[in-house]
């Protein structure tokens, strides 16, 4: 008993301590892990690093390597020009552009911070250039990228669905992803009309010059707004629009990798690296610094956190934990329990690190059988996910730091209402979909 309240005291004081102190929560994961292993256990070295998640670690690598090219070369902005052209000036359908195209990118392997990161800037420009309100922009971007971040190539997804894998329990990841998508198109149209959308619709089908440009500026008008981000096309005015060989090619690779693992179960990681070598060899100028713009704070953040997870897992704490869970003797309580936690920790703490620890811990209460394990994980991964329109969460926070100065507060109040709004009604709806109904 001595051991397992160790090892939970251990676990939480790592969130703790990296949520206070800038201090990585995955060190501190191998930090926690190498002297519990050594000092409480018992453990060698090889049997704390036996507990390294190395699928995770390809998947990881992999994803982020590839969509390191495909920035670099151009093709995630002529994506944007695209997706933003098919408007034809409804300047409603804007921020659903931007969910959409946000939600492609988290959907075939790009980490959700990172995509909030490369999107935020345009669709925070496009909110000023053409007077939408800040927060529905943001809210927008946010929700397109947790919409797409579980299905099967995506990181959340490969977390979640690898848990389940590794445990033997009933999975969907189609219904997973299904699910995810559908959720947060719902709590886009709440947005939408909660946030101004009524007015854009209103305005109806609008003359406008260059919407596709980047940040939503065109030639004349003066300096680029305050948005936090760079305005690409001002280097570029021609260029970022058209699609060359070195982003056909990308595009291809990115519809190989989608193609091979929906319809042949090709290894995520594995074949992502192979199409991020092979554009690598085509164009070597795409691929110049790419290695060193894979997201090494996140693979370290989750190898840290499931390194310490699966020692938790040796050492009984997980079996430990989930029979507290079910000795509540209600288990639809105990669901919603479990999904709120996973909520509130989410709002301030990554999510990618609260997927890789507390789906781990509703394992064995979901071996008793008394609640569907489809329909919790479902609920689970939801209620973690769309918490992170907080603006203490990394993605709200690179939507409030690309707002301009004059917004940047009005933007942080809303998205911390609705962020901690989602924390009880997120819990609550997930659990009412997908558990009990």
């Amino acid at each position: 008993m001595s051991v397992q309240l160790v090892m939970i005291a251990t676990l939480v004081a790592v969130f703790l301590i990296a949520t206070v102190l800038p201090v990585h929560m995955g060190a501190l994961a191998f930090v926690a892990a190498f002297a519990v292993g050594t000092l409480v256990l018992g453990e060698s070295s090889d049997d704390i690093v036996g507990g390294f998640p190395g699928d995770l670690f390809v998947i990881l690598v992999g994803v982020t390597y590839l969509f390191a090219i495909a920035t670099n070369n151009g093709t995630i902005t002529w994506l944007v020009h695209q997706a933003v052209r098919v408007v034809r000036g409804r300047i409603a359908l804007v921020p659903w552009m931007m969910f959409l195209v946000t939600g492609a990118l988290t959907a075939v392997g790009a980490v959700v911070p990172a995509a909030v990161a490369i999107i935020a800037p345009i669709g925070m420009g496009f909110a000023l250039r053409y007077r939408i309100n800040p927060a529905l922009m943001g809210l927008f971007i946010i929700n397109g990228a947790s919409a797409g971040g579980f299905s099967p190539m995506s990181i959340f997804g490969g977390i979640v669905n690898g848990v389940v894998t590794r445990n033997n329990l009933p999975g969907n990841p189609v219904l997973l992803f299904v699910s995810s998508f559908a959720f947060n198109v719902a709590l886009s149209v709440v947005v939408f009309f909660l946030f101004g959308g009524r007015k854009l619709l209103a305005r109806g089908r609008e003359p406008v010059a260059e919407l596709a440009a980047v940040g939503g500026r065109t030639e004349g008008d003066g300096p680029a707004p305050a948005t936090g981000g760079t305005d690409s096309t001002d280097a570029e005015p021609d260029d970022s629009a058209k699609l060359t060989l070195d982003r056909a090619l990308t595009l291809a690779g990115l519809l190989g990798l989608t193609i091979g693992v929906l319809f042949f179960d090709l290894d995520v990681g594995f074949t992502a690296i192979s199409v991020a070598v092979l554009l690598s060899l085509v164009s070597p100028k795409s691929a110049k610094g790419a290695v060193s713009q894979v997201a090494w704070p996140t693979v370290l953040l989750i190898c840290g956190i499931v390194t310490f997870v699966s020692m938790m897992e040796r050492a009984g704490t997980i079996t430990f934990l989930g029979d507290q869970v079910a000795g509540i003797g209600v288990p639809l309580l105990a669901a919603a329990i479990i999904c709120l936690i996973g909520a509130a920790v989410s709002a301030f703490a990554s999510t990618t690190g609260i997927l890789g620890a507390l789906i781990p811990l509703a394992v064995p209460f979901l071996l008793a059988g008394e609640v569907g394990a489809v329909g919790l994980i479902i609920a689970l991964s939801i209620s973690s996910s769309v918490v992170d329109s907080s603006p203490f969460s990394t993605s709200g926070a690179l939507v409030v730091a690309n707002a301009t100065e004059e917004t940047r507060e009005e933007v942080f109040g809303k998205l911390m209402r609705w962020g901690f709004s989602m924390v009880l009604l997120a819990p609550a709806v997930s659990w009412l979909v997908f558990v009990v109904l």
